[in-house]
């Protein structure tokens, strides 16, 4: 955190300077103030005269004193904001390209909810942490110190006295403290668990309306609400017990100095001005001593909350770029990518070992681009972490460039694992995945998933634009590029209409358009992407067959070259590509045409036989340029022999 401060130390010294000339003005105001009372008043120096142009000219100058030190205490506020809120707005940036660089594993421990409260609610707390350490703490200090000094110039009796009081006041905030610190911990992960059900919730909501299920989560919502009440009401009891027991000790240590002042002015030891001031100065340093309370609880909050950060901070990306020895280029970009990242392991302390930021890349390798887009997995196991089950084993795969392939099988039997670890949303746990002859654990990440398009069943919309939701596939593409991609992909039928065409914004998540346009408007981004391989996971289950076969026409006539693979549930999707893979159980269990499955492969025959209506309204569907059946031909390679499947 330290780094952080240093980042903007220039305005932590300049908001403790300016506190520290605030709080002098406070420190000489009892003095003025005596003088007030004995000469301007009481006369004690002037044989009981009193003096009222002493009282206006001393009165003049504690008015100014007092302006001054305002004019201090708001500057200091001003530079303490800014040093708080531009390191608070560095570490929600560091943090938040921290969690854009974790695997979803990573993401999956520490939940959603817990992310979003780290990097809003802690955040915030770390901030108020800074705040409370350049400003209170410094105020603290040195009123504290300051008082107990003009204590001691008045009389070492008054000092003595609250000395006295001080271990009982501090034996007390020790006592609280200690009790109150874990409290903050729990009231943290409290408000995650109720962000959590909240977010989920509402991402939720239309299964939880459908399926009547809203007293549930009424209730589910309530007890973790219940539970983060229980805890804060633990916090603020203890603050409750603690404040009236120092204020009590407070108020007795006043009443022992008014007493001993009293019989030490009829002793005529000290002036009735003295004791005021001395008053004044026990309650400066006894509320002092409060505001060193309160500050120690906000820091202990502030302080539980940056370990949190922490956490996220100091936790490596489990997949990370690889870096390609003889180009340069690259290189630079990855060096530049991962700027952020390793100044956060700087900051935080994450080193390799040898005092190093930790810097992990892969192998070095000579080629750094996927130019033809051939995949091959090489004896591949995988399992997913924190289990000791395979999803996958014993994958043995080759996908030449341009080829289409299939793939199918029964929920769970890993076929959208499979494709993920081709763009490394998660890595083999043995064997290779190989593109262009590299394995993909040495491609740079953004060189890899920039080759490689993906459209998923879900589609994740945002929002923004049609136009600016399509361009996520390439940024740099013209209104032209966009419009033909959603031609390809059967959008350009329904947006074209809108009332704002292209430039129509999408509500959240996508939720002004219907299931099978959020899919058209995810397929045109994958489209425009023009990448070497793309990746279809059930992308088109919400599209009518006829708008499935006509995109897939389209498809196979403007990207020829592009290595396809289509996961599917329905035959009529799948029975055009050049191979289908049968997976079950997370092996491959048959492999072929769509003829030579309905011989050989009885999972496949069974599938065929529950969708034969559906195969039999695909027949109807526009055949693919080239073909003079009803069936599409897609390409097993770029230029390569046709294979048509006739059902």
């Amino acid at each position: 955190m330290w780094q952080y401060i240093r980042m903007y130390a220039h305005y932590a010294l300049l908001a403790a300077l300016f506190m520290g000339g605030e709080v002098l003005m406070d420190l000489v105001q009892p003095g003025l103030m005596s003088r007030i009372v004995d000469d301007g008043v009481l006369g004690l120096h002037n044989n009981g005269v009193g003096n009222l142009e002493l009282v206006w000219k001393v009165g003049a100058q504690m008015i100014g004193m007092a302006l001054i030190g305002c004019c201090f205490g708001s500057l200091s506020n001003v530079f303490v904001n800014m040093a708080s809120q531009n390191m608070g707005n560095e570490l929600r940036k560091n943090t938040f390209r921290k969690i854009m660089t974790f695997s979803f594993p990573q993401i999956d421990s520490f939940g959603a909810g817990s992310l979003i409260t780290r990097i809003t609610n802690d955040v915030t707390q770390v901030e108020r942490l800074v705040s409370q350490i350049v400003r209170g703490m410094v105020r603290t200090v040195l009123m504290t110190a300051g008082s107990m000094y003009f204590m001691f110039r008045l009389s070492p009796d008054f000092a003595f006295i609250v000395l006295c009081a001080l271990p009982f006041i501090i034996g007390t905030m020790y006592f609280c403290l200690r009790r109150i610190n874990p409290l903050f911990a729990a009231l943290q992960e409290k408000l995650d668990g109720v962000n959590d059900i909240l977010q989920e919730d509402i991402s939720a909501i239309r299964i939880i309306k459908a399926c009547v299920r809203e007293t549930y989560e009424k209730m589910r919502f309530g007890k973790a609400n219940d539970d983060l009440i229980r805890t804060q009401l633990k916090v603020l009891l203890t603050l409750v017990f603690m404040s009236p027991v120092v204020n009590m000790l407070m108020n007795l240590t006043i009443a022992a100095i008014l007493w001993f002042g009293a019989q030490s002015v009829m002793a005529g030891k000290v002036s009735p001005g003295s004791i005021m001031a001395a008053i004044t100065y026990t309650t400066q340093l006894l509320m002092g001593i409060m505001m060193l309370l309160m500050l120690f609880q906000n820091i202990s909050r502030g302080f539980i909350s940056w370990n949190r950060l922490s956490a996220v901070l100091h936790l490596e990306p489990e997949i990370r770029d690889g870096l390609f020895k003889d180009d340069a280029a690259s290189a630079t970009d990855t060096a530049t990518e991962n700027t952020a990242v390793n100044s956060v392991a700087e900051e935080t302390g994450a080193t390799n070992g040898n005092g190093a930021a930790a810097v992990t890349t892969a192998s070095p390798h000579t080629q750094n681009r996927i130019a033809k887009g051939k995949i091959e997995f090489r004896n591949v196991f995988f399992a997913y972490p924190g289990s000791d089950k395979n999803v996958l084993e014993h994958i043995n795969l080759t996908i030449e460039p341009g080829e289409t392939i299939a793939i199918m099988g029964a929920t769970g039997s890993g076929k959208t694992t499979l494709i993920n670890l081709i763009p490394r949303f998660y890595d083999v746990t043995e064997g290779s995945v190989q593109i262009d002859g590299v394995d993909v654990r040495d491609y740079k990440l953004s060189s890899l998933r920039d080759k490689v398009a993906v459209a998923l069943q879900k589609s994740e919309l945002f929002s923004e634009s049609v136009t600016e939701n399509i361009a996520w596939g390439n940024r740099n593409a013209t209104q032209d590029m966009i419009r033909k991609a959603a031609v390809t992909a059967q959008a350009d039928e329904f947006i074209a209409p809108l009332e704002h065409g292209y430039d129509t914004v999408v509500a959240e998540r996508g939720m002004s358009l219907s299931g099978g346009q959020k899919q058209r408007v995810a397929l045109s981004r994958a489209v425009l992407k023009k990448a070497a391989i793309m990746i279809f996971d059930d992308a088109t289950s919400a599209l009518d067959l006829k708008t499935e076969a006509d995109f897939y026409n389209e498809l196979a006539r403007t990207s020829p070259a592009s290595t396809k693979i289509i996961v599917a549930q329905r035959v009529a999707s799948v029975r055009r590509a050049s191979r289908i893979l049968i997976l079950d159980n997370g092996c491959i269990v048959a492999e072929g045409t769509h003829q030579e499955l309905l011989q050989s492969c009885k999972i496949y025959q069974d599938i065929y036989r529950s969708q034969i209506g559906d195969i039999a309204s695909a027949e109807n569907a526009t055949p693919m340029p080239g073909s003079a059946s009803t069936d599409a031909a897609f390409p097993t390679a770029a230029g390569g022999r046709a294979v048509t499947a006739d059902a």
